[in-house]
């Protein structure tokens, strides 16, 4: 669950930090105080677009950090898998340093990018508000969550009929291009003929071209290396002068007075050292120099064969193995060219066979989603009924059919829905309001709440467009939904509020001509008060203040508190 949300330099909000409970926490607020600015601070820390423009005017940088704990395998799997610290106490800090043009984000002190943190995000939280509601309305979102009903099945058959599909699509295009006639098909052959006999009479080895251009180098190079060669065996060892004949005397002078310093006998031995190793220097110069050639012939057989290997490497790859792998690929080609008839045949029946096994996993799949549409249905109808509904009869079309074939199976989905008796259904689509879409997105995740790894949700004023007994119904159903799960939930609704176990104030405040957002924990008399000012109480009268205690008394009798 999520323990405590903290943001700094964020739009209003100069510094805030607030601790959450589990349960219901319930958000409220005058309109403009910022509501919105709190779940933006929550969907930025999990990984949302940034702009510049959200940084506090004066600010250098925007901060917000979410502390979640959790004992979830898959939670705490999904970080070892990204190399990340799995925490033992199951703390999971989230983290996000938001500056112009750039953003820092961080999970368990380790630095993350954006994708890694959406992918962490997924499992933490949900947040639903009116944007989701519309995401509902869109079909391949209501056939993705009939998928997500059926659970690891439907998953598991998903991914195994897009890796069919992909094969499929791939052999076909195999098909395609190879849809030669016999002058194009010819002309092929004798192209691909003429380069396999290019690269194999060349005969490349391995490593060929490296050894030749070092030979090359050197004996590009040879006179310069002759002069410089000899010019420095004559300081080193070759003259009366030379390096060798001072050290030399030098070594002579000091044995002259051995013995009588140990410091001095120290420096001796240390010149004796450098007279042996300019001694050996000088024979590996003079070995050096006498195997030394130069064939006028041999150059320019190194520069034919670096030529032709440079050629092929222009014309086939970057190097031998690139120029080993084209050889292969065109021999596998020509052989293909020269059995074409044969090749087209076994062709067309691996793409048969794939496209047969691919009908397969989407008839598997079909089945899967048809069965558990069925039950998905039956329980949402239950779940609507809750929330004051007086009839409603809801189904999910699924029409099949290989016209429709794709990564995702064959299947084409849409929610049907009647709310009202001696309605027809229709699409979910054509019929459903804000309000109503509101109230079947609650249902859906109380059908969701039992198969759900995620323990925290957000609803950003799901209420929308709903008021009286069917508000009554939401809060209770959203107050059952809380007896598992944790909620945050941002409502202008009386009684929502009322099912609150911990109840957040949202207020806008200016100070020295600034304009602040702040948020506070309530205590049971300032929730009080604040659930009579959403009664619609101008003054807080004694008569206000006792309407919304008994509106929170009935709401936890609900509860069963």
């Amino acid at each position: 669950m999520l323990l405590s949300l903290h943001v700094k330099n964020l739009a209003l909000i100069e510094e805030e930090e607030v601790t959450f409970t589990d349960g219901l926490n319930i958000l409220t607020g005058e309109t403009g105080a910022g509501k919105s600015i709190i779940i933006g601070s929550v969907n930025l820390a999990l990984g949302g677009k940034a702009d510049k423009a959200i940084i506090r005017t004066g600010a250098e940088y925007a901060l917000i950090e979410m502390v979640f704990q959790t004992d979830n395998d898959l939670q705490l799997r999904k970080l070892e898998e990204m190399d990340l610290p799995a925490p033992e106490d199951g703390t999971i800090l989230i983290k996000r340093k938001i500056l112009p043009g750039r953003s820092v984000c961080s999970v368990c002190g380790e630095s993350v990018t954006l994708r890694q943190l959406r992918e962490i995000a997924e499992l933490m939280i949900d947040i639903y508000g009116q944007r989701e509601n519309q995401k509902l309305l869109r079909r391949e979102a209501q056939l993705q969550t009939v998928d997500e009903f059926a659970g690891d099945k439907a998953l598991r058959l998903k991914e195994k009929t897009a890796d069919s599909y992909s094969k499929w699509k791939s052999l076909k295009a195999e098909w395609d291009k190879d849809d030669l006639d016999d002058a194009a098909r010819k002309r092929e052959a004798d192209l691909l003929a003429y380069e396999c006999r290019e690269i194999e009479e060349a005969a490349v080895r391995e490593g060929e071209d490296e050894e030749l251009e070092n030979r090359y180098r050197l004996m590009e190079n040879f006179r310069r290396i002759s002069e410089a060669a000899g010019q420095t065996g004559m300081w080193t060892g070759g003259s009366e002068h030379s390096a060798e004949e001072a050290v030399d005397r030098a070594a002579r002078e000091l044995a002259s007075v051995g013995g009588i310093d140990p410091e001095l006998d120290r420096l001796a031995d240390e010149l004796s050292e450098i007279e042996n190793l300019l001694s050996d220097f000088n024979r590996s110069l003079n070995d050096y120099v006498r195997n030394l050639t130069f064939d006028p012939s041999e150059f320019e057989e190194i520069r034919d064969r670096l030529n032709l290997i440079n050629h092929l490497k222009d014309k086939y790859g970057r190097n031998i193995e690139d120029i080993q792998n084209a050889l292969n690929e065109r021999q596998k080609r020509l052989a293909f060219l020269e059995d074409y008839e044969n090749g087209r045949e076994r062709l067309r029946r691996e793409i048969d066979a794939e496209y047969k096994k691919l009908l397969e996993f989407c008839k598997e799949l079909s089945k899967v989603r048809r069965e558990a549409a069925d039950i998905f249905g039956e329980k949402l109808s239950a779940a609507l009924m809750d929330l004051n509904f007086p009839q409603v009869e809801f189904e999910s079309r699924i029409e099949s059919g290989e016209e429709y074939v794709s990564a995702g199976g064959y299947d084409r989905l849409v929610f049907y829905i009647s709310m009202n008796p001696g309605e027809s259904m229709r699409p979910l689509d054509q019929i459903a309001s804000g309000g109503e879409l509101s109230r079947i997105m609650l249902g859906m995740k109380t059908v969701f709440a039992g198969k759900d790894e995620i323990h925290t949700f957000i609803f950003d004023e799901i209420d929308t467009g709903i008021s009286g007994k069917t508000a009554w119904k939401v809060a209770e159903k959203m107050g059952r939904l809380a007896e598992d799960h944790q909620i945050l939930c941002i409502t202008h609704l009386p009684q929502i509020a009322s099912m609150q176990d911990s109840h957040y104030c949202i207020a806008k405040q200016s100070t020295d001509g600034r304009t602040m957002t702040h948020i506070n924990r309530l205590s049971d008399e300032e929730s009080d008060r604040e659930i009579a000012r959403l009664l619609g109480a101008d003054h807080l009268t004694e008569a206000a203040l006792l309407n919304a205690r008994e509106m929170k008394k009935m709401a936890h009798g609900g509860k069963g508190k």
